[in-house]
């Protein structure tokens, strides 16, 4: 059979892609390298994923208009109304509330597989949509209409491949799309945490000498933890017993919350800034982590990558209602324009703010303290911050709009 769509990488990005495309009647096939797993809904509601997200407002959006949001457990969806960011080295503190930008919420922590979960529903619900899992990439035969896509045991012909299978595309590799790999040498500690007192529905981070360390409310006094430091500095604290690595951890978040009483398993991995040269070639676009990673402080990675899926399906849907090919690059290069200046701005943002607040030097601390107090007093500033965090500064695709159909 031959699809539409060939979509690379049944994580997040790609599944949100697919589904948008399989409720506009495209015909998708979705590939990705995992064996289907089950959620086990009574061992989940005993621990939380490491991974988490923290979805925007616009994100939302997204996840809602792909029927997505509403198939995610109350439970296991918690809301933010304010963030507290504080310097170590200083007396600099901004609080953001939603109220600042007329909004209800700033966002919400959603574990990861909770996520996955949701959306691998939708897109088994729609029957354009065909899954080939597991299923490995192993080449790509680029002809004049269609490309071949060689799996392990299939083969796949589609008008149009989308690479979301993660940082080390294979469809990057194959598509000879060069990208700039960084690291940032910094690595990221993940758990889950009880604290003594409540989150009070607020994500709290404070840049520490080695990097930040962020506090994102789940459920009760939750919070899931991501702790960016060197990577020496990772492993030490991924060692320590449970006790000791508590109160190093309050110690470090300046105790706002009190004791830390409970402590999951700790995971830890490298931070790497990934630049792809182009989003296109024949034949091939890339989106979500393929096309761009960026340092998690502030929790933007996901939701960049949900934008370009919902920009890429609504170009794909008005290139085939126009009974023009969405395989070739001309026709894609809105897309491409419109996503690729909006990620490299908000990646070099980032790796910006990262050195800013990593910098030891006397000076610099004194005017990031500064910077922090400025804006703490300045109204029209948070709200400009919200508004470029949420997503709301930006153009939006059409599945970002209140009660949007592709």
């Amino acid at each position: 059979m031959r699809h539409d769509v060939a979509v690379v990488g049944g994580s997040v990005v790609g599944l949100t892609l697919a589904c948008a495309l399989g409720d506009a009647g495209v015909r998708v096939a979705l590939i990705e390298a995992r064996p289907a797993a089950v959620l086990d809904r009574a061992a989940a509601q005993q621990r939380f994923d490491l991974r988490t997200n923290a979805i925007t407002p616009v994100s939302q959006r997204i996840l809602s208009g792909v029927g997505a949001w509403s198939l995610l457990p109350e439970q296991r969806v918690s809301a933010f109304e304010h963030m507290c960011v504080w310097d170590r080295p200083g007396r600099g503190e901004v609080h953001f509330d939603a109220v600042d930008a007329d909004l209800a919420v700033l966002g919400h922590i959603v574990e990861n597989r909770e996520l996955v979960n949701a959306l691998e529903q939708c897109a088994a619900a729609l029957p354009s949509v065909q899954m080939f899992r597991p299923a490995t990439l192993r080449s790509i035969e680029v002809g004049q209409h269609y490309s071949v896509l060689a799996l392990d045991d299939a083969r796949v012909e589609a008008r149009l491949i989308a690479g979301a299978d993660g940082a080390r595309s294979r469809v990057r590799e194959l598509a000879g799309i060069s990208a700039d790999v960084q690291p940032y040498e910094q690595h990221a500690l993940v758990a889950t945490v009880r604290s003594a007192d409540s989150h009070r529905a607020t994500a709290w981070q404070r840049f520490l000498v080695d990097g930040p360390l962020a506090f994102l409310p789940l459920r009760d006094n939750w919070s899931s933890i991501v702790w960016t430091t060197s990577p020496q500095r990772a492993a030490e604290l991924q060692q320590m017993d449970s006790r000791d690595f508590c109160c190093t951890l309050a110690d470090a978040y300046d105790g706002r919350l009190g004791q830390i009483e409970q402590v999951s398993a700790r995971g830890c991995f490298a931070l790497t800034r990934v630049k792809a040269h182009r989003y296109l070639a024949p034949r091939v676009a890339l989106l979500g982590d393929a096309a761009h990673t960026i340092h998690p402080l502030a929790g933007q990675g996901v939701n960049l990558g949900l934008l370009d899926a919902a920009v890429l399906a609504e170009r794909i849907v008005d290139l085939l209602c126009a009974q023009r090919d969405p395989g070739l690059q001309a026709n894609l290069r809105p897309y491409e324009r419109s996503r690729r200046g909006h990620n490299l701005f908000t990646g070099e943002l980032m790796t910006g703010f990262n050195q800013l607040f990593g910098a030891r030097a006397a000076p610099l601390r004194a005017v990031r303290n500064l910077g922090l107090n400025v804006a703490n007093r300045a109204p029209m500033l948070r709200r400009l911050c919200i508004n470029y965090a949420s997503g709301f500064a930006y153009e939006l695709p059409k599945l970002a709009m209140p009660r949007a159909i592709i």
